[in-house]
């Protein structure tokens, strides 16, 4: 039953990686890998020289950062206020409704934001009609606003995705713990800060790990769907960039060592959120 998987990994995750070099090659469509001529670092150093350089690395953590910040604590959160709902199905009701933003695309919603928040949409009218505002904001057509549309926007979608491990977790929590907390005199709070929350540390360590090895890779689809000529440099990210250097410009090599450069960030940031939880909780990941 393994065997599958393992050679999916294999054709997908691992023959393609011998595609990398050309990172390191001045490769176009009409050579082959083979062939293409060695540049070395010389697309690594155009990167760091683009006049985007900063902009897409500012807006790529800042966006991703807050997303953690704002994020990752939401999906515990949620998690145990579901998992606190004492009628059976009340709580079915609440984790699907909280789980279907998540099966539907960006392209979906993205054109339900962009409906919600134009100037004479959902978001201004009902503003407008509680005397909160005078005129219509401009969401989408003010760089200022993109970064928190981002973040927001993506937490709606995800947060109740996410509450799956932590809900699976918790189930598996020895309900005597919760007994003897009672007796000890502990309140709901206290029962939650002192026998759930440890009970879950393990999976609370795993997925920061995980959200912090992901810093780099903000979500494309996002970006393309609600990124317009006004708002790009706030929302012109590193995963777009390369999007555009690749697809679109045909500069393989070029997109190719960017990518390259952020999969090692990445892999730095996930091997030091693990060394930093485990230092912290005692808690290792792997």
């Amino acid at each position: 039953m393994v065997w599958p998987g393992v050679i999916f990994m294999i054709v997908f995750n691992f023959i393609p990686l011998y595609g990398i070099i050309i990172a390191f090659k001045d490769y176009s469509v009409l050579d082959t890998i083979a062939n293409a001529e060695w540049v070395g670092l010389q697309y690594f150093r155009e990167f760091f020289s683009d006049s985007m350089f900063w902009t897409v690395i500012k807006n790529t953590l800042g966006i991703s950062f807050l997303k953690l910040l704002f994020g990752f604590p939401a999906a515990i959160l949620l998690a145990i206020l579901i998992n606190e709902i004492v009628n059976v199905r009340l709580k079915k009701i609440v984790q699907t409704v909280s789980y279907l933003p998540h099966f539907l695309s960006w392209v979906i919603l993205g054109g339900m934001f962009i409906s919600w928040l134009s100037e004479t949409g959902l978001i201004n009218n009902l503003l407008l009609d509680s005397n909160l505002i005078k005129e219509p904001i401009r969401f989408l057509t003010d760089p200022s606003k993109y970064w928190a549309i981002a973040v927001i926007s993506d937490i709606w979608k995800e947060v109740g995705w996410n509450t799956i491990l932590y809900i699976a977790a918790m189930t598996g929590i020895n309900p005597a713990l919760y007994e003897a907390a009672k007796i000890d005199g502990a309140s709901k709070w206290k029962q939650i800060i002192h026998v759930t929350i440890p009970s879950i540390r393990h999976i609370i360590a795993l997925t920061f790990v995980l959200s912090v090895g992901g810093l780099l890779g903000s979500n494309l689809d996002q970006t393309l769907v609600l990124q317009n000529p006004i708002n790009y440099q706030t929302s012109e990210v590193i995963n777009s960039f390369v999007y555009k250097m690749g697809i679109q410009q045909g500069d393989f090599s070029y997109a190719t060592a960017i990518g390259l450069f952020v999969s090692v960030i990445s892999l730095i940031l996930v091997v030091g959120s693990h060394l930093l939880t485990k230092k912290i909780s005692d808690t290792s990941v792997f």
